[in-house]
């Protein structure tokens, strides 16, 4: 296939797989938040922070050196594989002794046993670097897609009975490490590439030097992915510790809660985008001109698919929160509306993340990520005493101003101009603004009908969850077809004649 035919079915498996497993951990999740309390979901999403920063330690951005390279041998997979595997080791060792102090700093003895059960799952994916880089470098979506999604079905399935048999908080950490090590084995078990031993060889000396020499040459740009994603994992999970340390438990419940629903909606946009967006950049990245208009394309189909998504989630909060989790989860709906604002622009932020790797520039995107972790730490301590929304409200409008700093580099680097990328996207803007804007208009129309005074709260959060989802989608796509939208176009087409 050519890189067209390639991206295209990268795009569609992505979006397949991305939204398989937020469809399935939403139907999982509404029984498990219905069985557990908020502050069960509090321990774990105060924990998480750790786990995450210590995975992204163990792998060190060789997964992405690895993708980004114009030749990958298997001396650069086989250091990769025994680099993070020792890595991961090592950090999983230091935080099981650490388990005690996490506990002290919030003040609840009972995380120890809990800390050190959950931080086996960043040991599981360091042990998967090295096949995870040998799909995403060949574009093999189809297979990560399956493989993710049945760890996804498995995993839940177990933490779901955990949580009937009474478990509480511990089903949640079972199902996360078990889905951690089910993505383990299936990875190796479908993967042809296999590792060797380092001495192995007529002369183990001059293999080892060989895998030495392999990391040496990535470190420059794995590097500053590392630091990059660092930092990435601070700005994505700073809220929790700060809860967690200034709050209460089941406030991080609350929040964590509501930030879990954005991350289903924003997740299968980044499925999408992150499967083929940094291979199919590098590859065009040769000719300019070609990259510009990859870009261009990548940048209308992700407003296009995002936009309407995480806005139309937003406006749905309400509704979906107490048909699902019920009145004890109401505190979510607020949280779930703010971020949603900041999931709509994520994806977009993240094309440009993508066009800076691809160009050879991981230090441009490590230096803005760092900038913007820094700028929202300092905003989160001094907003912190006037409450969550204010913190949450604070922290999306720095990220949403953020983009016009990926696009100045976008502009320096590959001479992406801001009035092609505004036309890109304010299109899609628009047409989300008015066919969302007529839905909730529409639905509280009909929701003031005399007739339907006598009816049951359900009955009507579905009646109004379902005219806000069919009247918006509806308007929009109509929309999009009228005013002649590309990416409509080119989607159905590809769907209705391309075989998955």
């Amino acid at each position: 296939m050519n890189l067209k035919e390639r991206t295209a079915k990268g795009i569609l498996w992505g979006g397949i797989g991305s939204a398989a497993q937020q469809l399935l951990g939403l139907c999982f999740g509404i029984f498990l938040s219905r069985l557990l309390a908020p502050a069960d979901y509090g321990m774990i999403g105060a924990l998480t922070i750790f786990a995450a920063m210590a995975g992204t330690l163990a792998e060190s951005g060789f997964i992405l050196a690895i993708v980004n390279k114009r030749e990958a041998h298997h001396t650069d997979y086989n250091a990769v594989f025994w680099f993070s595997l020792t890595m991961g080791l090592l950090l999983y060792g230091v935080l099981w002794w650490c388990a005690p102090l996490i506990a002290r700093f919030y003040r609840a003895p009972e995380l120890t046993p809990l800390a050190r059960l959950l931080f086996l799952s960043f040991f599981c994916g360091s042990v998967s670097a090295a096949p995870v880089a040998f799909y995403f470098r060949n574009l093999m979506v189809k297979e990560r897609t399956q493989i993710q999604v049945t760890a996804l079905v498995l995993s839940n399935v177990v933490g779901l009975t955990c949580a009937c048999c009474g478990l509480g908080v511990w089903s949640l950490a079972i199902q996360t490490v078990l889905y951690s090590g089910a993505n383990m084995v299936l990875n190796w078990a479908r993967s042809s590439w296999r590792p060797t031993w380092l001495l192995s060889g007529p002369r183990p000396g001059e293999t080892l030097r060989l895998h030495i020499d392999a990391l040496r040459l990535m470190l420059p740009f794995s590097s500053r992915v590392l630091l990059t994603a660092l930092f990435n994992q601070v700005n994505n999970n700073i809220f929790a510790p700060l809860l967690g340390r200034f709050y209460s438990m089941p406030i991080v419940g609350h929040y964590t809660q509501g930030n879990k629903w954005t991350i289903m909606g924003y997740s299968t946009i980044l499925g999408m985008i992150n499967s083929v967006g940094q291979p199919v950049l590098r590859e065009a990245s040769a000719d300019r001109e070609r990259l510009q208009q990859v870009f261009h394309k990548l940048m209308r189909f992700t407003a296009f698919v995002s936009l309407p998504l995480m806005i139309g989630l937003g406006a749905t909060a309400h509704e979906l929160i107490v048909l699902a989790l019920t009145q004890k989860w109401l505190p979510c709906v607020a949280v779930m509306q703010i971020l949603c604002i900041w999931g709509a622009c994520l994806p977009l932020s993240t094309l440009y993340a993508n066009l800076m790797n691809s160009l050879g520039h991981p230090n441009v995107y490590m230096w803005n990520t760092m900038a913007l972790g820094l700028t929202q730490i300092g905003a989160l301590m001094l907003t912190h005493a006037y409450g969550l929304q204010v913190m949450l409200c604070v922290n999306v409008g720095i990220n949403v101003a953020w983009l016009l700093v990926w696009q100045h580099f976008a502009h320096k680097h590959a001479g992406i101009r801001l009035r092609d990328v505004v036309r890109d996207v304010a299109p899609y803007a628009a047409m989300t603004a008015v066919a969302i804007g007529a839905g909730v208009w529409f639905t509280k129309g009909v929701m003031g009908a005399e007739v339907l005074q006598g009816a049951s709260q359900t009955a009507l959060l579905c009646l109004s969850l379902g005219l806000k989802v069919v009247v918006s989608a509806g308007l929009y796509l109509l929309l999009a077809w009228w005013l002649g939208s590309k990416v409509l176009r080119e989607s159905w087409r590809y769907i209705r004649t391309k075989h998955l």
